[in-house]
């Protein structure tokens, strides 16, 4: 490692004139305040990339309405009863939960609860804990490396497509997203200040981000283990017990809220969506843990392992590889040279502890997405964003700092080679998209590498100047070529109304999602207005309403007949396409004038105004009322929640007025259990049926 002031940590450089707890402070402070040496640009731009990712995360973004209702139903619950917000239930009367923890619940239950049910209160959260992300990104890596590689870190993963879409969108994804950065943020500190603490805080961050996201979290963890084991200012045995302690953090951190919804009796709280046995640790180890990589996830969705094809072209596919993966194989090269550079220097060394931190968790998610066999969606790909533009960043400086030396500037050249060849084939796949970008990105790679390998081995008496000159063409020329593509995409997406509960970034590309067994996905072509214009239909949704025009990318099973509705669109003051879905399961209901003013008369008489089948459906019909919809089954319809007995029960309290009709989920789903299907037969049996705005009623109250 350099022993230069530029790239010694704060920390090292005040210890010896900054006795006692003092010195911790500061290198703790130094992380957000930057090193006294920084250059006058630094924090200008600094804050000219969070106001511009502000912009980029903010502006239209009431346009997808309620974006994915089966979130937004659970954020209006919560704010309306703190025992819903504490479970995270689907609804305030607490039938039952979403099938994720409650922590993003949380955060946006809140902001229902202070500012009230608005799209803005709902996605606004997201879109501020992505420029949290930014800063955060931007701090850990610029503390390791150069104000310039933490500003190139933070436009990275602001411009992903990917990210982009997810935090502008209301999915747990964006503060696992800010959790898992934090984590690392904390472990480095702690490499770097050699104050265990941070590693502890590190735990809490895996903690909270399990109780987001449960195990995904984990893939983040050999490659901080990794960093804090090879790299920590201590030996091996206190190395290992700080570990041990930071797990511990983990446990506690995590493990208070499963302990209580394990040992509180079934019937004190609300069901636990997603498992067939009312307990959050088979959901966990079970339909979102290991399910997802085996593929066997009971009451899921499609058929067993029907969800794509695995393996290592996985990521860079076309329903995956616009979304993340432009610059997914220069992560990997500049990581590699990254390990070369710092291959001689010493063991506690924090910038390759930093490699080994983001390499590790690049690593690690690649390889499980790449080969999971269970659900999975592009939007996933937003956990890898953070590594890839971590990488980028660092390993680029890395190379550019010594673009002295011969062999830099050309394995520079190589990545720009590879990253502008990958992007004109990701543009291509989006033929109608700006046709001319790729070939803007394919002339500026071409000049970048022309640039840098002309620079390594130009000679002569006047070299230096030319040399200078060269390498600054080749480096303009370079960001071109390797941004244009991402950025180009991540307008689109930004500028794209985004509703249901499987959405993916940036225009339409040539393919579909493929699922096995005769099941595509339905999507939605890209509407865009002015230079980056795309246009296409938009998907049908499972309601008999259809939806409009719409630059939405919808994937997932095929749309079905579903519950009728009577309105066409969405309702949101937004034509949007929405995903389909098994029997409309995917796209949330949207009920006209007459059926809600049905459901919200004598509503305080009840403590559910209605019931139907999936959680989707029930969101909307919930959200147009801001009443309790008891989701019958859950996110699929499979949940035995209620059972046909405790069904009849609340029937016979008087606890539902009306049963919403939807159609049954048939083969379509990997078993489970046929609750549903028997509640809505009997209901069918027993009372009249009424149609109203074009959809099917029952009044559970009629003798």
């Amino acid at each position: 490692m350099s022993t230069t002031s530029d790239a010694v940590p704060r920390f090292e450089r005040t210890a010896a004139t900054s006795p006692g707890t003092g010195r911790w402070r500061r290198a703790a402070t130094s992380v957000w305040r930057g090193r006294d040496a920084d250059p006058r640009w630094v924090r200008p731009a600094l804050l000219l990339l969070l106001l511009t990712t502000g912009v980029l995360y903010l502006v239209g973004l009431s346009e997808s309405g309620w974006a994915n209702p089966f979130y937004s139903a659970a954020a209006q619950a919560g704010s309306q009863s703190w025992e819903a917000w504490f479970y995270g239930s689907s609804d305030a009367a607490n039938a039952i939960t979403v099938d994720k923890p409650p922590a993003a619940l949380w955060v946006t239950g809140l902001s229902v609860r202070v500012f009230g049910l608005s799209s803005w209160s709902i996605l606004v959260p997201q879109a501020l804990e992505g420029v949290a992300a930014v800063a955060l990104l931007y701090a850990t890596v610029r503390r390791r490396s150069t104000p310039a590689a933490g500003l190139i870190a933070g436009a990275l993963l602001a411009t992903t497509p990917v990210a982009v879409l997810m935090f502008r969108f209301n999915n747990p994804d964006a503060l696992l997203v800010l959790l898992m950065i934090a984590a690392t943020w904390a472990v480095l500190t702690s490499v770097d200040t050699g104050r265990a603490r941070f590693l502890y805080w590190a735990g809490v961050f895996i903690g909270l981000g399990f109780l987001t996201k449960q195990l995904q979290v984990f893939l983040v963890l050999p490659g901080l283990g990794l960093a804090y084991l090879w790299a920590a200012p201590h030996g091996l045995g206190r190395r290992v017990r700080h570990l041990l302690l930071a797990g511990a953090a983990v446990v506690v951190a995590g493990g208070w809220w499963v302990a209580v919804v394990e040992l509180v009796p079934d019937s004190w709280r609300p069901y636990v969506g997603g498992s067939q046995d009312n307990s959050f640790l088979e959901l966990t180890f079970g339909y979102n843990g290991f399910g997802r990589l085996t593929g066997d996830e009971t009451g899921s969705v499609g058929a067993t392992h029907g969800w794509g094809e695995t393996g290592l072209g996985r990521m860079f596919s076309s329903e995956f590889g616009g979304n993340v993966s432009w610059l997914l194989p220069a992560a990997f090269l500049l990581a590699i040279a990254g390990f070369v550079v710092t291959r001689r220097a010493p063991r506690t060394d924090v910038r390759r502890a930093g490699y080994l931190a983001w390499a590790g968790w690049l690593l690690v998610t690649f390889v499980a997405f790449s080969f999971m066999s269970g659900i999975i969606h592009p939007y996933y790909t937003v956990a890898l964003a953070p590594a890839v533009a971590a990488l980028v960043a660092t390993g680029a400086v890395d190379l550019w700092r010594l673009r002295s030396a011969r062999w830099a500037l050309p394995v520079l050249a190589v990545v720009v080679a590879v990253s502008t060849a990958w992007s004109v084939v990701l543009l291509s796949r989006s033929a109608d998209f700006v046709p001319w970008l790729r070939w803007v990105v394919l002339v500026a790679g071409v000049l970048a590498v022309a640039g840098f390998v002309a620079a390594a081995f130009v000679r002569g008496p006047v070299s230096g100047q030319l040399r200078s000159s060269l390498r600054q063409a080749g480096a303009v020329a370079a960001a071109i070529a390797v941004l244009a593509g991402p950025a180009s995409y991540s307008l689109q997406t930004a500028s794209t109304a985004h509703t249901g509960a499987i959405v993916s970034a940036g225009p339409t590309v040539s393919s579909g999602f493929g699922m096995a067994g005769g099941m595509p996905g339905t999507r939605g072509g890209g509407q865009f207005s002015g230079m980056f214009a795309q246009g296409g239909a938009g998907g049908q949704s499972g309601q008999s309403g259809q939806s409009g025009q719409s630059g939405q990318r919808t994937f997932g099973p095929p749309t079905g007949a579903g519950g009728t509705t009577g309105s066409a669109g969405t309702g949101l003051g937004t034509r949007s396409a929405r995903g389909g879905g098994v029997g409309g399961l995917l796209g949330a209901s949207t009920p006209g004038a007459a059926l809600t003013a049905l459901l919200e008369a004598d509503a305080g008489s009840y403590s559910w105004v209605a019931a139907t089948t999936g959680s989707n459906n029930a969101a909307g019909y919930q959200l147009a009322t801001q009443e309790p919809v008891m989701a019958v089954g859950g996110f699929n319809g499979t949940d035995p929640a209620p059972t046909l007995a405790q069904f009849q029960a609340h029937v016979a309290a008087g606890d539902i007025h009306y049963y919403i009709a939807s159609s049954s989920m048939a083969s379509t789903t990997s078993g489970g259990s046929d609750d549903a299907n028997e509640i809505s037969e009997w209901v069918a049996a027993n009372f009249t049926a009424t149609t109203v705005d074009g959809t099917t009623v029952y009044d559970l109250t009629a003798s």
